[in-house]
């Protein structure tokens, strides 16, 4: 029993625990954990966002605090704060390599090791979310996420797909993964849905649409929108500036923001 006093003490002061999830890299998972947990704060929420994509790290640069250390305190590491407010705190593999080119050549055991410690020994202190950006796919690190967390009634999952079908039939296994390990499934979100010129604002369906909305209606799961690809959200993303704050008028924007809505009010419905 004393085992676990460690890692109650630590999410105690965390209210919903949301997984982003998708069966397919390259979707832009870690674009809307990001954009999910930048959305949440603009909303006056306190985020923390861990990051287990152990081989792909991409967390800590997205928020330009790669070069931050972990440091240790009485309950466990304390993560890495975004901003200045610390309205966003961070953790992940990335802060912990010697070189940030560094390989993580591990086994799955060593792997899982790492997750459950991560949900364990991080001192988030109070959090409205966390949001928890995985890899792809339904492997090791997925089982062993869901279990070190089932212990705090995690919210559910939000599942990421672009709109073609090679996409939408890999988030499909995803969702099977969520049935089996009973992870609710909070909604569908649609990424790269369209590129946005930046010169004239039309928007281009590159990799054709709807894939995710019609995924939802078969799988009868909420659809919470569509995110255009935005060359400006990939500029910022790719230098680590608040999209949401610099970017407004930004075709994503509304989109991001509704998706982030919608969660709320799930939250608030959840607890009413």
């Amino acid at each position: 029993l004393l085992l676990f006093l460690p890692e109650r003490s630590n999410l105690a002061g965390v209210r919903h625990i949301l997984l982003v999830l998708s069966g397919k890299g390259g979707v832009g998972k870690s674009t809307i954990s990001t954009e999910l947990a930048l959305s949440l704060r603009h909303s006056g929420k306190k985020v923390g966002i861990l990051d287990v994509d152990l081989c792909g790290p991409s967390i800590p640069h997205m928020f330009r605090v790669q070069d931050n250390d972990v440091h240790q305190c009485d309950s466990g590491w304390v993560p890495v704060f975004a901003d200045q407010d610390k309205s966003i705190s961070l953790m992940s593999l990335g802060f912990l390599l010697e070189k940030p080119d560094d390989a993580v050549v591990w086994r799955g055991p060593k792997k899982n090791a790492l997750i459950k410690q991560f949900v364990a020994d991080v001192a988030w202190g109070d959090l409205d979310f966390l949001i928890v950006d995985t890899p792809p796919g339904t492997s090791d690190e997925h089982i062993s996420t869901v279990e070190a967390l089932r212990p705090y009634k995690p919210l559910g999952a939000i599942l990421v797909t672009t709109p073609q079908a090679v996409s939408v039939g890999d988030v499909r296994r995803e969702l099977t993964f969520c049935k089996k390990t009973g992870l609710r499934v909070l909604g569908i979100v649609e990424n790269m849905s369209g590129f946005v010129c930046p010169h004239c604002s039309e928007c281009t369906n590159i990799f054709s649409k709807g894939g995710g909305e019609e995924l939802a209606k078969h799988a009868g799961v909420p659809f919470l929108g569509s995110v255009p690809l935005d060359p400006q959200l990939s500029q910022s993303l790719e230098e680590g500036r608040d999209f949401i704050r610099e970017f407004p008028k930004s075709s994503a924007f509304p989109a991001l923001t509704h998706i982030a809505q919608q969660i709320l009010d799930g939250t608030l419905q959840q607890s009413s």
